[in-house]
């Protein structure tokens, strides 16, 4: 993918900030959290919302900020929420039957959707409609989950929220022991007795007081674990998921230097474990269609 240009990479950052706002991650913490991932996933901050492409990884065409995929329900969800904006009736409309049938299916077809990935960078180049609804699933299927389970552990700070979010992002937010809730619950029950530390922020896990850092450090070594050694089946193809520990390693080195709350900027390591600055980005303006 082809990073913007700078004034149009700060605008687009402008415009995700529009979303919602969560009980976990808002203003410059979800600014920073949402670019890191960015890094994780595109290799720079900017949102992406004109990529599509076919991965040849049996999902389809992937695209968008997060990677929505035509072979399950997250393009079509973004697809869906265009059309409430436009009454039904745009460029993606001759896609719909056959993408409502990908989406039900699981099909990783790309025969009889030709065309869709001019669409989608076409619109997401033109159309602050259509990057409003990437936010909108975005939000919807990784950040509101994500900073859910934060809220219910007790998380207070901006790098466990935003650990959250990521791992939300890569792994999903489903049950199964490679998720963001079976890491969780694999986190919570190697916690068997109080755990002190000097963070100041104190969970109630099993009810053993843990300290938070303490808990976020276990959290990263079982998702490492995780990549290295996926559980399910679907998951351990090829050296994928163990080629992006790079993002747990990101974290650690944050982590490591303390930063835990982020309104200003946060120092991590990119994707080839580099030191780089995220500052967060506020909205200052709207683009106009």
């Amino acid at each position: 993918m082809l990073a913007f240009n700078n004034f149009v990479g700060l605008s687009i950052i402008a415009l995700s900030l529009t979303a919602k706002v969560h009980a976990g991650l808002s203003g410059c913490a979800k600014s920073i959290a949402l670019q890191i991932t960015n890094i994780y996933e595109n290799g720079d901050t900017n949102f992406h919302y004109d990529y599509c492409e076919n991965l040849h990884d049996g999902r389809g065409y992937t695209a968008g900020i997060v990677g929505f995929c035509t072979g399950m329900e997250d393009a079509w969800q973004v697809i869906q929420e265009y059309h409430r904006s436009t009454g039904g009736n745009d460029a993606f409309s001759p896609f719909d039957s056959q993408l409502k049938k990908l989406a039900d299916t699981g099909s990783d077809s790309t025969n009889k959707i030709k065309g869709y990935c001019k669409v989608w960078k076409t619109l997401g180049k033109t159309d602050t409609r259509f990057r409003q609804a990437q936010e909108l699933i975005r939000d919807r299927k990784h950040v509101d989950p994500s900073q859910k389970y934060a809220d219910q552990l007790g998380l207070k700070f901006s790098i466990s929220q935003a650990q959250l979010y990521d791992t939300a992002v890569e792994h999903g937010d489903g049950s199964g022991p490679d998720d963001l809730r079976g890491l969780i619950k694999r986190t919570n029950q190697e916690f068997k007795a109080n755990v002190p530390g000097d963070s100041g922020s104190i969970l109630d896990i099993n009810g053993h007081r843990v300290d938070e850092i303490v808990w976020l450090k276990r959290f990263l070594d079982v998702r490492t674990d995780d990549l290295e050694h996926p559980r399910q089946e679907e998951n351990q193809g090829g050296n994928y998921w163990a080629s992006t520990v790079y993002r747990v390693k990101s974290y650690r080195y944050a982590v490591d230097r303390k930063e835990y709350e982020w309104s200003g900027s946060v120092t991590i390591l990119d994707n080839d474990g580099k030191p780089t600055t995220v500052s967060c980005a506020m909205p200052r303006r709207q683009l106009v269609n």
